[in-house]
C-alpha cells in the first residue's frame, strides 16, 4: 500500500504516484506495469489499481475500484509513556499494526527521557514516521494519529472525556479482559513507564474517571504492554468480530 494525495484519488481514473512515495515504489520496490497496488490517503479513501507505467519518478496507476472505508469504531487510543532508546518506535510500530487509532506520547513522572526542544521534536517525527510506514505495511486505510506529548494533567482530561479509560497496572484486581467496553467513542489505554505509574499519577487518572486494569500474571515491558492491551480490547469489539 502507498500513500497518495486525497484529491488525486477522487479525480481521474489515472493516478500518478510521484515524489518520495512514487520513487520508492518504482525504484526500491521495483513495481512494474501490470502489477496491482493499493493507494490510500490515510483517512479512509482506498483505491485498488493496476500499474500502467513506471519510471524513476514514480508510477502511473489505473483505478479499478474505489472504496470509502468508514472510520473504525470504537476508537482505541493508547497513551504510551515515553521510554528510552528505540523502544518507543517499537511500541508505535506494533500498536499501528494491531489497529490503534491514536497514540499519545506521555511524559510520566518516572520516564527516564524528557522530550524537550529539538530532541523532542526529532523523537516525535520518528514516532510519526514509524506510524506512517507501519500503517502502509499493515494496509490500513486509516492511519493512526500520533499526537503531541501530553502531561499527566492533559492525559487526565482525555481520560475524563473518553467513553472508557484504563490504566494498565500490575497490582490492579480487575483483568482487562473482563472490563465493560463501550461500542462507540474512545477507549483510552494508559501505559506507564518501565518504573511504573507513580501513585499520585494513578490517583489523578482514576479521579478523572479511569479504572485500573491488569493484563495477566506476568509484567510486560512498556514497549509491549500497550500492543497486548489493544489486541485484547479489539478482540472484544465488533472491529475484530
Amino acid at each position: 500500500m502507498f500513500l497518495a494525495d486525497a484529491a488525486a484519488l477522487r479525480g481521474s481514473d489515472l493516478v500518478v504516484l510521484d515524489g518520495d512515495e512514487g520513487r520508492h515504489a518504482a525504484v526500491v520496490r521495483r513495481i512494474a506495469p501490470g502489477e496491482a497496488v493499493e493507494l490510500t490517503d490515510g483517512a479512509g479513501q482506498l483505491a485498488r489499481c493496476v500499474v500502467v507505467a513506471a519510471s524513476k519518478q514514480g508510477l502511473t496507476c489505473e483505478v479499478s475500484e474505489r472504496l470509502e472505508v468508514p472510520e473504525p469504531r470504537p476508537r482505541v487510543v493508547v497513551a504510551q509513556a515515553v521510554p528510552k532508546g528505540d523502544r518507543g518506535e517499537t511500541a508505535v510500530e506494533t500498536l499501528t499494526e494491531v489497529g490503534a487509532d491514536e497514540i499519545l506520547p506521555w511524559s510520566a513522572q518516572r520516564c527516564m527521557v524528557r522530550w524537550t526542544g529539538e530532541r523532542g521534536d526529532k523523537a516525535l517525527r520518528r514516532w510519526r514516521s514509524t506510524a506512517r510506514e507501519a500503517g502502509k505495511q499493515a494496509r490500513r486505510a486509516w492511519l493512526p494519529v500520533v499526537g503531541d506529548v501530553v502531561s499527566t494533567a492533559e492525559l487526565a482530561a482525555r481520560a475524563g472525556a473518553a467513553s472508557a479509560a484504563v490504566v494498565l497496572h500490575e497490582e490492579a484486581t480487575a483483568p482487562l479482559g473482563a472490563l465493560e467496553l463501550p461500542a462507540d467513542g474512545d477507549i483510552l489505554l494508559i501505559v506507564g513507564p518501565e518504573g511504573g505509574v507513580a501513585p499520585d499519577e494513578l490517583d489523578q487518572l482514576t479521579a478523572a474517571g479511569a479504572v485500573a486494569g491488569r493484563l495477566g500474571p506476568t509484567v510486560l515491558r512498556t514497549s509491549t504492554a500497550g500492543t497486548v492491551a489493544a489486541g485484547i480490547v479489539l478482540a472484544r469489539t465488533a472491529r475484530w468480530a
